[in-house]
């Protein structure tokens, strides 16, 4: 039965319409060129992750998937662009755990909204720590540590690669659960902090596997435990924090893919079930193994849901720890 309402019928008319073309836009999409920033420098994980992400989806589309590597503001600048781009499926963000679950909680003033103004698409990837000592400070293990440092309030040092990242939370976190205090060294660059644990500078340090692991094996470090909740399959015989006596300590780097907010659903669903594709590709998953990450997948839904969790756990966090923006 039709509405007798001239102007019900329209907006009908034209919702039914709106319906249509976005449908069939995204069963044509991608007709041109599509575009991924990167807010990571070039060369990096993330940024290798991206181009292999792009080769493979360009050669599922037919049409180029061109890597936008935009800087600055511990990404937060490229993450803005990226929300702030048409919600037309053509502009793709690798938003990363940094601007997307932290930043709102040491900055109170962000140029852009990670929830309000992003839409998940799916996770890339999830990237544990591993915690590692110089070889003179007196434990072998997790347990060893944890009675070391709790005899030796603020004795202990770790450094972190600027305030808010994961190397830093990682301790802060140890410190919260585990009831010890361990004094915190600022840094402006990971490679530096490195130099410094393993010429007895500093104590310790959490940093990624494949970084610290070619030192751990060669003796200059030695290897304490993984922040993720299972061991990673290129160091089997290192065991989890979490199983080491902290149940459900977990910390992890991780990227994931968004779209700006208002981009049609249907087209959120094709780039879901495409990156899913590609994320299954054995040179992904090869890429993915020789650099100790996990890979992603999963619904929008279930990125949201852990999006939301991540903030929830590091707002916390932050408060308690009283950590300030650097």
């Amino acid at each position: 039965m039709l509405p007798t309402d001239r102007r019900t019928f329209l907006q009908l008319a034209l919702g039914s319409t709106l319906m249509v073309g976005g449908t069939v836009r995204a069963a044509g999409f991608p007709e041109k060129p599509v575009r991924m920033i990167v807010p990571a420098p070039p060369g990096s994980g993330p940024d290798v992750l991206g181009r292999l992400l792009a080769r493979k989806l360009g050669e599922a589309w037919g049409q180029p998937v061109v890597v936008e590597n935009l800087l600055g503001a511990g990404g937060i600048i490229g993450h803005d662009r990226g929300a702030k781009s048409p919600a037309d499926g053509y502009t793709m963000l690798m938003g990363l755990n940094g601007p997307m679950s932290v930043s709102s909680s040491l900055n109170d003033k962000m140029p852009f909204d990670p929830v309000k103004d992003l839409a998940p698409i799916t996770l890339l990837m999830k990237g544990p720590n591993m915690l590692v000592v110089n070889p003179r400070v007196p434990v072998n293990n997790f347990d060893e540590l944890i009675a070391y440092a709790k005899k030796n309030p603020r004795k202990l040092r770790y450094g972190y690669p600027g305030a808010g990242t994961s190397l830093h939370l990682a301790a802060e976190l140890l410190n919260q659960m585990a009831g010890i205090q361990l004094d915190g060294v600022p840094y402006k660059s990971s490679a530096q902090m490195t130099v410094d644990v393993i010429g007895g500078h500093i104590d310790l340090i959490f940093h990624n596997v494949p970084v610290v692991l070619p030192h751990v094996r060669s003796g200059a470090l030695r290897s304490i435990a993984i922040t993720s909740l299972q061991r990673n399959p290129a160091a089997p015989d290192v065991p989890t924090i979490a199983e080491s006596g902290l149940a459900g300590y977990e910390i992890t780097s991780w990227q994931a893919m968004y779209v700006p907010a208002a981009t049609p659903r249907a087209i959120i669903d094709k780039l879901n079930k495409d990156l899913t594709r590609a994320l299954d590709d054995p040179e992904l998953r090869q890429w993915m193994a020789a650099n100790a990450v996990v890979p992603g997948g999963g619904s929008p839904a279930e990125l949201a849901a852990f999006q939301a969790a991540e903030t929830s756990k590091w707002k916390g966090l932050i408060a308690a720890a009283n950590i300030k923006a650097d």
